[in-house]
């Protein structure tokens, strides 16, 4: 069941972070969950560092942390995807 919520929680983050980068991003959607993931991963290590490992409901200051790192993850992975694999496929379509 782990595994079923990281990739749900990833596509979600993903998903989210997609739209609030400005632009189009033309990285496929099985990276984008991958990204997501990698940004939960990220943000719930730099939410514990900062001493926000888990308080009573809702986790605002964790899920925060986790859509900043996506949203930089996502960017970043986007960029380095039309650097390498998009181009190619640019000029094969």
């Amino acid at each position: 069941m782990g595994w079923l919520w990281a990739i749900i929680v990833g596509f979600v983050l993903g998903l989210i972070a997609k739209a609030i980068i400005p632009g189009k991003q033309h990285s496929p959607l099985w990276l984008t969950t991958i990204f997501g993931m990698l940004g939960a991963i990220v943000g719930n290590s730099i939410a514990r560092a900062a001493g926000v490992e888990s308080t009573s409901g809702i986790d605002w200051s964790r899920h925060a942390f986790q859509l900043i790192a996506a949203i930089i993850i996502v960017a970043l992975g986007d960029m380095l995807y039309m650097a390498t694999l998009g181009k190619r496929k640019q000029h094969h379509a």
